[in-house]
């Protein structure tokens, strides 16, 4: 720590604190208009905006002196320095100049007495109330909390090429970093956990297409579609692949498996991916929406439909801390209404007797069970099955009922959703 990196990360945190754009994105721009940083003053530098930005809500009230008074991003680094981290004023000496060490006496000596629990929880007063209503107080404070810790590193093994008892026995062999814990996911059978967050985008097992970066929730989206050989199946909402790439290690590499998605950027990022999977049975399209022509020709003609939605992302806080600022109550009643139009075209692709599964990576009943009920009620031709028994059926011992919900206290992963509708034959 010294006083530039204070500086840079100051000016960095000017820049992600404006909520115009993702957090990460912003980032890499950084680090790449800052080439001289080395590893340990990147890692340094993204920990702490990060820290700033998980923490941001609770920061911001410790540090502010009255209504009137100016945010200083270098004050909200002393804060979580010094009220999140546990630094002494002592431990920062080489970094603050004197007026900020003025600055680290008056917060050191603050406390949060008295501060609201939407302040305590580090979310907007409307999420917060969201989440009260259906968790009730203690768990919604506890489910916050939880999305302060940094997310782990989980790995999907692809099948095709690979099994998860070789992958894992070398992750093990080659593993020298301290505390970096490598452990086979609870739920998913495919999946490895890695405590410490590696870039793993150089290893040769990640370009050799045997692992790929994939949250054990995401994983086990795929388990839920729960295709199988031979079949046709679509990935309506495909975005960059992950979970297109899990469904076609799932098929054995047999039948017809379509990817679509309104963004031609995320799938040529799916077609390097493909590239390094072994798959030979995806098929990519553009759409311009969920009313393209291309969809209507196939109605009535897949036996397997995953709508991985378009959502908030609020269960993916401990990786993207600043949608809980960027994301409006607002923008999640305009996402209700493509989640509705999507899945309700999802159900027009469907075959007799196929099947569709609904996910989000939110923790809103808004964007979760309101929109599966509703789907329900305007699909009398479909039925929902319960979550627990499809995974049971696949020996997955994950019973969160009807609907899979996951959540990052409980499970270890992001926060996710899914319900499975089944069409009448």
């Amino acid at each position: 720590m010294n006083q530039t990196l204070m500086r840079q990360t100051a000016m960095l945190l000017n820049d992600l604190l404006k909520f115009e754009s993702p957090a990460d994105a912003r980032l890499g721009e950084f680090f790449r208009q800052h080439r001289e940083l080395g590893t340990k003053d990147r890692a340094w530098v993204a920990e702490t905006a990060y820290g700033v930005l998980r923490r941001y809500r609770y920061l911001s009230t410790l540090t502010l002196e009255g209504p009137d008074d100016h945010e200083d991003t270098r004050k909200l680094i002393i804060a979580w320095l010094l009220k999140v981290e546990g630094k002494s004023i002592r431990d920062l000496e080489d970094l603050l100049d004197e007026r900020q060490k003025e600055w680290a006496v008056t917060i050191k000596a603050k406390n949060s007495e008295g501060f609201a629990p939407a302040v305590l929880a580090d979310v907007r007063d409307w999420f917060w109330e969201k989440l009260v209503a259906q968790y009730g107080e203690a768990e919604a404070m506890t489910i916050c909390r939880s999305m302060f810790e940094q997310a782990s590193l989980d790995l999907r093994v692809n099948t095709i090429k690979a099994n998860r008892e070789e992958v894992l026995s070398r992750m093990l062999a080659e593993n020298t970093v301290k505390d970096n814990v490598i452990t086979p996911t609870p739920h998913s059978p495919v999946g490895i956990r890695m405590g410490a967050r590696l870039n793993i985008g150089k290893h040769i097992l990640f370009t050799e297409g045997k692992i790929e970066v994939q949250d054990e929730g995401s994983q086990l989206l795929s388990y839920l579609v729960a295709p199988k050989r031979g079949q046709m199946v679509a990935d309506l909402c495909a975005g960059a692949g992950g979970k297109t790439l899990a469904l076609g290690a799932l098929m054995k590499n047999t039948g017809r498996l379509y990817a679509f998605d309104v963004s031609e950027k995320r799938l040529n990022n799916l077609g390097q991916r493909l590239k390094r999977s072994g798959l030979s049975n995806l098929q990519a399209q553009l759409i311009n929406n969920e009313n393209d022509l291309k969809l209507k020709r196939l109605n009535g003609k897949f036996d397997r439909v995953l709508v991985d939605a378009p959502c908030s992302g609020l269960g993916t806080l401990r990786r993207n801390p600043d949608l809980k600022w960027r994301q409006t109550e607002q923008d999640v009643a305009e996402l209700n209404v493509k989640q509705t139009n999507i899945l309700a075209r999802a159900a027009k692709l469907c075959k007799a007797g196929g099947r569709v599964v609904y996910a989000t990576c939110s923790l809103l009943r808004d964007e979760n069970e309101a929109i599966a009920e509703a789907f329900l009620q305007a699909h009398p031709d479909f039925k929902l099955v319960p979550a627990n028994e499809v995974l049971a059926q696949q020996n997955i011992v994950l019973d969160t009922g009807e609907y899979l919900k996951l959540l990052p206290h409980l499970h270890g992963t992001d926060g996710f959703f899914a319900a499975v509708f089944e069409k009448a034959v």
